[in-house]
């Protein structure tokens, strides 16, 4: 477009984006020379770029500005919402667009890092990034997104998100029991000496190949492997190889961050409320499993239970679980907690699955006791277990003789807090669905 047909007014780039797609993809915004003012991602192109040109972003206090400036709009169509996330991220970081500055400062917007010098590299977000050792990519605009698109990724190339210091040579490893990301088959279990240094650091170059944008690429070498591992008879290997050729091939169709979003629980990395809560709680060692249980019913009818899991201080959408009350009748919480307990646990134990670091209840000592009594029927260990009582926010937990009261800007606090409020939408909207089906008949 030359200069002579820029008007004084943003009408023709709002025209142009009447073209643009409904597709996932990238925007960049153009002043009246021609210079990339702002990078934006969008699941929908056309919907969300057109936004811009909508009277209530001229009004914006956000978005009035760059709207006056405007005069340009260009995109770039991607396969799905993750790819548009990462080409957004590499965009913004080479153009360096005005009305993008604020991702400038390294340590306020979050980065996706690649400990590179570990045996078994591990992946996860930081806002304070190292400058040796590790792989970065980013920053990104919104954490919510990024941790989204990791949980994606890990269902592909099934990369370890721990903090352990593992080493292949150390043969104590083999008797570590692996987390709930390996038995969803969402990590390969290096820590139980389940994948090879040499095999695991090939997973994570692929996961590099992507993220650098190569996935084409990516996937033809992929296929070249698969034929290779096929034709030396390793089948394993070849099948494994597949299923993530599949997984990235259909890409467009699982790369919905909607589905996976993983909200913040504050606007401070929730790693400080995992460390609060060691502090407080005297733990030998920081949580990294929190689960979370709440009970709905409205006067005693159709009873359900809720459970949420949190991995890291982020809701783990894959672990929640739901439970019809089936043994307990009426208004009886205790009872409920007691059941529910019972039957996640029964099943953890029989299955050797690792237990959480935490176990939430939503109450005070009366439904903390209620959990309690439930592991000392099935004559079980139990994690740490602690209930929150709404009221004063008291902290019950079986090694205090007196609630914890914290300070309400606590971060160990805010994350019980989010864990528990987790549980409680959960359970309500359960709730309500089956309610909704017993009046309604659906």
């Amino acid at each position: 477009m030359s200069e002579e047909s820029l008007s004084n007014d943003n009408s023709q780039a709002a025209e142009k984006v009447r073209a643009f797609p409904h597709a996932p993809g990238v925007y960049l915004m153009k002043d009246a020379a021609g210079r990339v003012i702002y990078v934006g991602k969008a699941k929908d192109l056309r919907s969300r770029a057109g936004s811009y040109f909508l009277k209530a972003a001229a009004e914006d206090q956000r978005t009035r500005l760059l709207v006056k400036e405007i005069r340009d709009i260009d995109y770039i169509q991607t396969e799905s919402e993750i790819d548009a996330l990462l080409v957004e991220s590499r965009l913004i970081k080479d153009i360096l667009p005005k009305h993008n500055k604020d991702l400038r400062d390294d340590k306020t917007f979050p980065y996706l890092e690649i400990t590179t010098r570990d045996e078994f590299p591990r992946i996860y977000v930081t806002r304070e990034p190292r400058t040796r050792g590790t792989k970065l990519y980013g920053p990104f605009p919104n954490s919510g997104d990024l941790h989204a698109a990791i949980s994606v990724m890990q269902k592909i190339f099934k990369f370890r998100t721990c903090t352990l210091d593992i080493h292949e040579a150390d043969e104590r490893w083999q008797w570590y029991r692996p987390c709930l990301l390996a038995s969803i088959n969402q990590c390969t279990a290096p820590c139980n000496r389940r994948i090879s240094k040499e095999d695991y650091r090939k997973s994570i170059r692929r996961l590099q190949r992507f993220l650098d944008g190569n996935k084409k690429m990516l996937i033809g070498e992929m296929h070249r492997d698969m034929a290779q591992a096929a034709k030396d008879l390793r089948y394993e290997e070849a099948a494994e190889l597949r299923d993530e050729i599949e997984l990235l091939e259909s890409l467009d169709q699982r790369g919905d961050l909607d589905i996976h979003v993983q909200p913040e629980a504050f606007h401070v990395d929730p790693q400080k409320g995992l460390v609060g809560l060691q502090k407080v709680l005297n733990l030998k060692t920081r949580p990294r499993t929190i689960e979370g249980i709440d009970i709905a019913h409205l006067g005693g009818m159709d009873t359900v239970a809720s459970l949420v899991k949190f991995i890291d201080g982020y809701p783990f959408k894959p672990g929640y679980r739901r439970f019809k009350i089936r043994m307990t009748e009426g208004v009886d919480d205790f009872g409920s907690i007691h059941e529910v307990v019972a039957r996640r646990f029964h099943r953890l134990d029989a299955e050797e699955e690792t237990f959480p670091d935490i176990l939430l209840i939503d109450g005070g000592r009366g439904q903390l006791n209620a959990a309690l009594s439930a592991f000392e029927s099935l004559q079980i260990e139990p994690p740490t277990v602690l209930s929150l009582a709404k009221r004063e926010e008291e902290i019950y937990a079986p090694t205090l003789e007196e609630p914890l009261r914290l300070s309400r800007h606590s971060y160990a606090l805010r994350l019980l807090q989010y864990v528990r409020d987790e549980a409680h939408r959960f359970a309500q909207y359960y709730h309500h669905m089956l309610r909704k089906k017993s009046t309604l008949g659906e």
